[in-house]
């Protein structure tokens, strides 16, 4: 049995809590909280051990692996505590507020030889596993175009980021996963309406390097939720809700054979649309099942801390190209 261990259980760790009570293989042996009610409300349910010093909770219930879900200027400190004590970690997204703190906690995993994990938990919607490997196989042909639509009202609590950071985040690891291409540039436009420190709104393209484009659709200035995705290829569009964990196809009837045969395109025509089966699941089970799975083997974690720092820092790039209105190229 593996032992778990979750610090930081409010709306998302509370959730990661359950998980793990529920895993075979998984012991849920305590939880820790800056929010003493918090804590000890989570502890019994689950019946287990409760703290307010996650320091002492790690050193005590010496768990073999932690869900760090506290909030996000605070992932350093907790990960490298964690991590040097041989703890296997999962991190909630983002990784860290900066580069520099997700590097030194990429290099702190290394040097220990344990995991570091990366919250990004829409790799995991049955939707986006099934559309990729439709998208391994050629079903959509030559990708032209991805089209991330993350739309909502504000949130009630409060947020210590806007929705780059928070919300983008989750379209730009999904894109970088489907395409598995690296980015070329980034331009992003983005505006505050009712957040008073940050974005609250985010109109963002990025160029990938095999010519696809990417565009960001991101606010919580929309009276209604939507979490959608589309790929547009050669051979017709994928669309996903991520809500529902629906993925339809929908036919472009006159493309077919080689697109680099100029004769063959012919336009696009409206063809059939499929709703395709899906076997649905709840992704962060999926996500914890596979940091499980990743310690259990000694394998690397299918979302590792690479994987988290590659996303924070377009993340920042687009923040900066929307406070100086100029396209960027990523460092190389």
């Amino acid at each position: 049995m593996l032992r778990a261990a979750v610090i930081g259980v409010g709306s998302m760790g509370g959730h990661h809590a359950r998980v793990y009570n529920e895993l075979e293989g998984v012991e849920l042996v305590a939880v820790a909280d800056a929010d003493a009610r918090r804590a000890e409300a989570i502890g019994r349910r689950f019946k287990v051990p409760s703290y307010t010093d996650y320091l002492q909770m790690l050193d005590r219930e010496r768990p073999d692996l932690v869900s760090i879900a506290v909030p996000t200027s605070l992932h350093h400190r907790v990960a490298l505590e964690t991590l040097a004590r041989g703890v296997h970690a999962l991190v909630e997204k983002p990784i860290a507020s900066s580069l520099e703190e997700a590097e030194e906690m990429i290099r702190e995993a290394g040097r220990r030889g344990v995991k570091l994990a990366v919250g990004h938990i829409e790799r995991f919607n049955p939707a986006v596993v099934e559309l990729k490997r439709r998208l391994e196989q050629g079903q959509a042909g030559r990708i032209f175009l991805i089209h991330a639509r993350r739309l909502g009202p504000f949130p009630e609590r409060i947020q210590d980021m806007g929705v780059v950071i928070d919300l983008a985040a989750h379209d730009l690891d999904v894109m970088l996963y489907l395409l598995n291409q690296e980015v070329e540039r980034v331009y992003a436009e983005t505006s505050r309406w009712v957040h008073t420190r940050h974005e609250d709104l985010l109109a963002g393209l990025l160029y990938f390097r095999n010519g696809a484009l990417g565009l960001l659709d991101i606010n919580r200035l929309t009276p209604t939720k939507v979490r959608e995705l589309t790929v547009t290829g050669e051979k017709g569009m994928f669309l996903v809700n991520y809500l529902t964990q629906d993925l339809y196809f929908y036919e472009n009837t006159y493309t077919t054979g080689n697109w680099d045969s100029l004769g063959i395109l012919k336009g696009v025509g409206e063809g059939n649309m499929l709703k395709l089966t899906i076997a649905r699941k709840e992704p962060l089970r999926a996500e914890l099942e596979a940091f499980v799975r990743a310690v259990e083997n000694d394998q690397p974690p299918p979302v590792g801390g690479e994987d988290g720092r590659r996303v924070l820092a377009l993340a920042l790039l687009l923040l900066e190209s929307g406070r100086e209105h100029r396209v960027f190229e990523p460092p190389r």
